[in-house]
């Protein structure tokens, strides 16, 4: 693997200011008002509410997804049979994108979805109309009236494009590595769930130390996924991009990338938001330490009220998990 490092911008207002044609200031910000920890509650619970959604949703994806596998493989039968009686168009324009589609890895089609969220979002920072809209629900700051929703949104969120050219680039090289080892519908959990943490450390941190500012970036939650991966395959081999000659271990890269940014935490930069990059590293080494055995092997219990809920529904007999 080939990557450098992911990075979760934070963008006091000179910064803000010089990306975009317009000022981004949230008009609802409190920085001025003095601290309080008790803005740290809904933040809190809707950290763990969403966690807790999200993989109970993956639970039900992942059902879902066995249950339709047996159907799938009749209908699939079905279509290549029809398909080599069926006369070829020349220069079938779907056909080749069905086949660029397969020739993917499953961890590239399930990354697909979440770098096409980000570039939609980059391209909405560049309609002036919708700037307020914006500033206000993608961009994350402690210091703002609107606290939870840009947890989550402000991880699809980049004002640079060089930004999410570099945090699109990592998550695509390590998403076949995540994806093999954790499934799509686990991967997704964690990977939602890990930028909403990283975005509650980093308000966390903000608070505590004064030093308020607006962040954007999806490179909390990446950073789960490269601590997830790393911690799982410590003796991955990877290399920086531009200097693919020099290879070190996954351990060491990780080791190294937690070093830099508790350096920068400690040392009061500002370029990045090393509190997020941090709780997102946190957050990936627990789940495969921890958090796997805790809530995805747990999920059976769950799983089962699901498939009595939908068997009733359904009126019949329901497949099983």
């Amino acid at each position: 693997m080939e990557t450098p490092g992911p990075a979760h911008t934070e963008t006091p207002k000179s910064a803000v200011q010089h990306r975009t044609p317009t000022p981004m200031v949230d008009p609802e910000a409190t920085i001025s008002s003095p601290r309080s920890f008790g803005r740290l509650v809904r933040p809190f619970f809707f950290t763990v509410g969403f966690t807790g959604c999200s993989f109970g949703s993956a639970a039900i994806w992942q059902y879902e997804s066995l249950k339709s596998q047996i159907q799938s493989y009749f209908s699939e039968a079905r279509a290549d049979w029809l398909e080599k009686i069926r006369p070829q168009k020349r220069g079938d324009f779907r056909k080749e994108i069905n086949q660029w589609w397969h020739s993917l890895t499953e961890g590239q089609r399930t990354v697909t979805g979440i770098i096409a969220a980000n570039v939609i979002v980059f391209c909405c920072w560049r309609v002036r109309s919708l700037q307020p809209f914006m500033v206000r629900y993608f961009i994350s700051n402690p210091a703002s009236k609107t606290l939870c929703s840009p947890m989550l949104l402000s991880t699809f969120s980049h004002i640079s494009f060089y930004h999410m050219a570099v945090n699109m680039y990592i998550l695509w090289s390590f998403s076949t590595s995540a994806v093999s080892m954790l499934g799509r519908e686990q991967f997704t959990a964690v990977y939602l769930s890990a930028g909403v943490f990283s975005s509650f450390v980093s308000y966390v941190c903000k608070m505590s130390t004064g030093r308020f500012g607006q962040s954007v970036g999806a490179s909390g939650a990446i950073m789960a996924i490269l601590a997830a991966v790393c911690t799982k395959i410590p003796e991955a081999k990877l290399a920086i991009i531009f200097l693919p000659m020099f290879t070190f271990t996954a351990a060491n890269a990780l080791k190294a990338i937690i070093a830099m940014d508790t350096a920068g935490l400690v040392l009061g930069w500002r370029f990045f938001d090393h509190a997020a990059h941090l709780g997102g590293a946190v957050f990936g080494i627990w789940y495969i330490l921890l958090g796997h055995e805790w809530i995805w092997k747990n999920r059976e219990p769950f799983v089962k009220v699901w498939h009595d809920l939908r068997t009733r529904r359904g009126g019949g007999p329901g497949g099983s998990a």
